[in-house]
């Protein structure tokens, strides 16, 4: 299992854990399999009101798709696959609220979580950026998230400038990105916090009001969205070329953190 659910009945709150240290919890097939059945499954469980997503260890929440993944893609150029389509709550029809609790990277396909959570909590010592540019890469579905999170401009910095810099955590609380900033290590329970006073609050109201909040940006959203996988196909470099700019991880610069 790539994941790990640990359930407070009392507070009505599910802590939910990428547990793939060692990968920075980056996300293979098998792990967006899972995450997809949990949300589904927390539809059902009347136990569980709230729920908080971290990742396991302190160097990265998510770092989005895991390299090592070939996903099988169909041969006609009208089609692309994309498994983190459906990793998220609201793919899966989830109004239950949950709340991201960030410790070290979330970068790339992180985004796909953080923008179908309710709102994020970070650590000081979080950071935030997009490598899609670096690497030859479009990032639409990523930067189609961050937009209905943050201001146009900050999406489009982070987007274009790929590995160069990372948004730290007290920038990412500037421009709307991170609702609370904690100690290092502090974020998953400052994130359970709210959960159980959320999980508190009576659950129709909580899951109408999550499902008006997620209403005001679909519609923009879902115009956006349509329109990812012809950029992505027009955009992205071969595989092979990508794999090489990877390699030389961004051209060897250190990024700055602003």
């Amino acid at each position: 299992m790539a994941l790990r659910i640990e359930r407070e009945a009392a507070a009505g709150v599910a802590l939910v854990t990428l547990d793939r240290p060692a990968k920075l919890n980056a996300i293979d097939l098998e792990t967006a399999g899972e995450l997809s059945a949990l949300w589904q499954e927390l539809r059902y469980d009347e136990s569980v009101r709230a729920a908080v997503l971290t990742g396991a260890g302190t160097r990265a929440f998510c770092t989005g798709i895991d390299r090592a993944v070939e996903v099988p893609q169909p041969p006609s150029p009208y089609a692309l696959d994309d498994p983190l389509l459906r990793i998220g709550p609201k793919a899966n029809d989830l109004w239950k609220p949950v709340i991201a609790a960030v410790e070290g990277m979330a970068c790339g396909g992180a985004f796909y979580l953080l923008g179908e959570a309710e709102f994020v909590v970070a650590s000081r010592e979080a950071t935030f950026f997009d490598p899609h540019t670096t690497y030859g890469m479009v990032s639409a579905y990523e930067a189609i998230a961050m937009a209905q999170r943050m201001p146009y401009g900050e999406v489009a910095r982070m987007s274009l400038m790929g590995t160069a810099e990372r948004v730290s955590a007290e920038r990412a609380y500037a421009v709307g990105l991170v609702s609370e900033v904690t100690e290092p290590g502090g974020a998953v329970a400052a994130a359970l916090r709210s959960a159980a006073v959320i999980a508190g609050h009576p659950t129709d109201a909580v899951q109408g009001t999550v499902r008006a909040v997620w209403s005001a940006k679909e519609a923009a959203r879902t115009q956006a969205m349509a329109q990812a996988p012809a950029l992505i196909a027009l955009g992205n470099l071969p595989p092979e070329r990508q794999a090489e700019l990877f390699g030389r991880r961004g051209g060897g610069g250190r990024p700055w953190i602003r």
